[in-house]
């Protein structure tokens, strides 16, 4: 027997949809959206209609796959689904996630699990969800588990099950189906057994160092230096397909024709190819275009010569008209563009912006195929004539929801821009270079350099996802080509290199800065990343350490190098002043110097060791012009009580743990100039300010050459 649900407003009940009715109603679908609907009564449902995020593919039901006993009813329960939202005082029961709508995607996961429960029930002879049994239940659960699934998604199927039967109580003649028994056990006897890995921590990787390395150095190579011999090619590419496409004036082609292939055919010279399905065959496009032969004749001409199995034997090139301007180490790329590699170079051009974009904004996936041509105007010069940063402004996606909290598809405008580098902002100037204005930048329609097929929205990820792939053949190829064989992109540890991972792999430059963790937090997009991760959140977060221990990575580096610049600058003269001198001076004569190597998987727990080595580790802050020889019981900065680095935001003047070079010093004379300089144009309260700010400095610099000393005045 059904347990009915809290009986409430009759707005939450649907009538049963006849043949006819839309898959979607008008009232589901937003006014942008012009995706054809479906009818009920049709075996394949688009669920289009409710999408409207560009990187989302666009979802079908495949009814046939739902055995005929059992078909009506599913379908009904879908459609409800599709078109009503979950009672009030059954979400209330859920927790704070429970939503009384999901995503498109969400609901077609949902019906690909109840079309196998109805497979399920019809090899058991079950031909209506009523007479499903809470025995039933609990054995097709059983079953599940048995695959092998893990208890994450066991406990999404537990939930995509209950969904049959919630839903069935918005039906207008509810079908009966029973409350599944977790629902009033409780769901853990149902699950497999909790292996700890539902921690709360991000399981996604960041890339190795040494394959995010020379990826990120090939990427902005293809976009700086190699982008515009690229659509170059490409744009003569198109205008010799156009031309080979026009009739051809007869006999002046076929006479071209002759003599230029000819020669080829009788000296055994190598003859115009293209990769086509991995193996060589004629360009005859190319043959066409430049020769003033038709199609027709180019393909009469290869009948005729056998130039098919010729060409298999003997390739050659398709050199085009193309001046080459993209250089390495001082020497052209290529001697010449080839007709036949344009379209895969414009693919490799895109795959370099969305790694460029990817890796160095912070953004989701789909976040950045979000963006349209024009999201990162240049910036308007102030008064004075500088140059603000670069913002890229685009929707965000991920737990936008509406007054119900129900999901929205499109999602909405982030209220924070995103600040844009300047290897993003050249990224994204080819991209608009790409597509037109106003377009999305990876339009999948103008990203189909090949088949030219107009496809929805943006590239989705399992194609880019590709793409990465074949980017990283390209540029390894390239590497050894070139004879750069320390810049190949090696096989990663973890396996391939998806798109979600490039955002895990944290910008640890903007990490180890004065306030690193809170910029940080504003470009991701998560305030919990300014929390200390080893007690809070697991944003960034991974199995093997998470957040913090990717960072002390990076610090350690960072403070290490720092040692390194130190111990040279002593060593060539510099004197340095301050309360923590001979400190510094064991910290720069003992640290290691890294040389730029790349570091081991297992240096994480070098790194933490090497960190809490208190009182011996160099933080350079060049916001306040000094470095930090952090000793925990010293530091001004109210450091945590398990930091192993300081505060470099809040630091203090006249703490006992800091000291400055002569560069400190003659840096911090040229921001004293800078400040004159202001406070020469400025109006009078700020003028001062800026005057009293330059006499400060200037103290602190007068107050380090009164100090000063060598090394060997300290030893």
């Amino acid at each position: 027997m059904t347990t009915a649900l809290a009986v409430e407003d009759d707005r939450y009940a649907l009538p049963t949809p006849t043949p006819r009715d839309p898959v979607v109603l008008p009232h589901r679908i937003s006014a942008g959206n012009r995706h054809p609907n479906s009818c009920f009564r049709d075996l394949i449902w688009s669920l289009a209609p409710l999408i409207d995020n560009p990187s989302t593919k666009l979802t079908q039901i495949r009814w046939a796959r739902c055995p005929a006993e059992l078909r009506e009813q599913v379908k009904v329960l879908a459609w409800v689904m599709i078109n009503g939202e979950l009672r009030a005082t059954y979400l209330r029961t859920r927790g704070a996630h429970a939503r009384a709508r999901r995503s498109a995607v969400s609901m077609g996961g949902s019906v690909a699990e109840w079309i196998l429960l109805a497979r399920w029930l019809h090899r058991r002879g079950i031909t209506d969800l009523a007479a499903c049994t809470h025995d039933d239940w609990s054995e097709y659960v059983a079953d599940r588990r048995a695959g092998g699934s893990p208890r994450k998604r066991i406990a999404r199927v537990l939930g995509q099950l209950t969904s049959l039967w919630a839903f069935d109580q918005l039906a207008g003649s509810s079908i009966g189906v029973i409350q599944p028994p977790w629902e009033t056990e409780g769901v853990d006897n149902y699950l497999p057994a909790a292996d700890g890995a539902g921690s709360g921590e991000n399981s996604t990787q960041p890339l190795d160092p040494k394959v995010i390395g020379p990826l990120l150095v090939w990427a902005i190579r293809m976009v700086d230096d190699f982008a515009d011999d690229v659509l170059a090619a490409w744009s003569e590419n198109r205008r010799l397909t156009d031309l080979a496409d026009k009739p051809s004036d007869g006999s002046a082609g076929r006479t071209a024709l002759t003599a230029t292939l000819l020669p080829l055919i009788a000296s055994g010279a190598p003859l115009p190819t293209i990769k086509h399905h991995s193996v060589d065959a004629l360009a005859r496009t190319f043959v066409a275009a430049t020769t003033g032969a038709s199609l027709r004749q180019v393909d009469w001409f290869n009948q005729a010569h056998g130039l098919s199995a010729l060409a298999a034997q003997r390739p050659g090139g398709c050199p085009m008209r193309v001046p080459v301007t993209g250089m390495i180490d001082g020497r052209p790329w290529r001697e010449h563009l080839d007709f036949g590699e344009a379209s895969e170079l414009m693919r490799h051009l895109g795959t370099a912006a969305m790694i460029i974009c990817l890796y160095l904004t912070g953004m989701r996936p789909q976040e950045v195929q979000g963006l349209r041509s024009g999201c990162c105007p240049d910036p308007e010069p102030a008064a004075d004539g500088t140059l603000g940063r670069h913002l890229i402004r685009g929707h965000h996606y991920k737990s936008v929801t509406d007054d119900d909290g129900n999901h929205i598809s499109a999602g909405e405008e982030r209220g924070v821009p995103w600040v844009a580098i300047t290897p993003v902002v050249h990224a994204i100037r080819v991209l608009e270079r790409i597509v037109p204005a106003g377009e999305l930048l990876f339009s999948a329609a103008h990203h189909d350099f090949t088949h030219q097929r107009g496809n929805h929205g943006a590239l989705k990820n399992v194609g880019l996802r590709y793409r990465i792939r074949d980017f990283i053949q390209w540029a390894n190829r390239e590497a050894h080509r070139q004879g750069l064989s320390e810049q190949v992109v090696p096989d990663d540890p973890h396996g391939a290199v998806a798109m979600s991972r490039l955002r895990r792999t944290l910008a640890w430059h903007i990490a180890r800065r004065p306030g690193g963790l809170i910029a940080l937090a504003i470009q991701y997009g998560h305030m919990r990343t300014v929390l200390d991760a080893r007690t809070s959140s697991g944003y960034a977060s991974r199995s093997n350490g998470g957040l913090h221990s990717v960072l002390d990575v990076e610090t350690a580096l960072a403070a290490a190098d720092t040692a390194a610049q130190l111990r040279d600058r002593l060593a060539a003269g510099e004197k340095i002043s301050g309360p923590a001198s001979r400190r510094a001076l064991t910290a720069a004569t003992t640290a290691p110097r890294f040389e730029g190597r790349i570091v081991s998987a297992q240096y994480a727990k070098k790194a933490a060791k090497y960190l809490a080595r208190d009182g011996l580790v160099l933080f350079d802050n060049p916001d306040a012009m000094l470095i930090c020889v952090f000793k925990h019981a010293n530091a001004l900065c109210d450091p945590d009580p398990d930091a192993t680095a300081p505060r470099q935001d809040a630091c203090e003047q006249g703490c006992g743990n800091a000291i400055r070079s002569d560069t400190h010093a003659r840096s911090l004379r040229e921001r004293a100039n800078e400040r004159d300089t202001l406070a020469a144009c400025s109006p009078g309260p700020l003028g001062a300010r800026f005057r009293r700010d330059a006499a400060r400095l200037r103290a602190f610099a007068d107050t380090h050459d009164a100090s000063a000393r060598t090394a060997g005045e300290l030893e």
